[in-house]
């Protein structure tokens, strides 16, 4: 590919200075900071979902969108599955903000609300089509009540890899805002 300064109509970026752009093998002229990778849209089958994750006990994690399934820069999204009649292990989400979609099932997000005179366990109870949102490093579990039915989630996460620190309790005692968090596979 060249690189050519695009002065031509329409090539000129919103300040008015001319970009720099490359040509594709079409003959495409494309913005020079955008790499090949990320000229496309990326499909990812469910049989594509990746469960070579940071895992928790109780549940299981599938990754579908991350920099290491299609080269995404600041997000990660995917899948998780807790079993009827199961509890997920405490954990946190680093400095990644997390969203979530409930697909199947009746979860119940559980954290400790600490902006009261005393902490509270709160548990927030969903249904398919609701959404929660997970601030970064607050410490929670998932539980799925049903004894039949597995709970089904969306999650949506502002990092490019799933960021899991798993935790004894809900308190804060354990959250560090300098720790990482743990991108690998390993389930505690």
């Amino acid at each position: 590919m060249s690189a050519t300064s695009a002065g031509s109509a329409g090539s000129s970026g919103s300040s008015g200075r001319a970009i720099r752009v490359v040509r594709t093998p079409g003959g495409v002229a494309v913005p020079a900071d955008i790499d090949p990778f990320h000229r496309r849209l990326h499909r990812v089958a469910p049989a594509g979902l990746v469960g070579d994750t940071t895992q928790t006990t109780g549940m299981r994690r599938r990754e579908a969108i991350s920099g290491k399934t299609v080269g995404a820069r600041s997000l990660w999204m995917g899948q998780t599955h807790v079993p009827a009649s199961t509890s997920s292990g405490n954990h946190h989400h680093g400095a990644s903000e997390t969203a979530i979609y409930v697909v199947a099932g009746h979860p119940v997000f559980v954290f400790l609300n600490v902006e009261g005179d005393d902490p509270v366990e709160t548990r927030v109870e969903t249904s398919p089509g609701d959404y929660v949102f997970v601030p970064p490093y607050v410490p929670h579990r998932e539980e799925n009540p049903d004894p039949s039915v597995e709970a089904l989630v969306v999650i949506a996460r502002t990092t490019q890899e799933a960021i899991v620190v798993n935790l004894e309790g809900l308190d804060w005692s354990e959250v560090r805002t300098d720790d990482p968090g743990d991108t690998g596979s390993a389930c505690s």
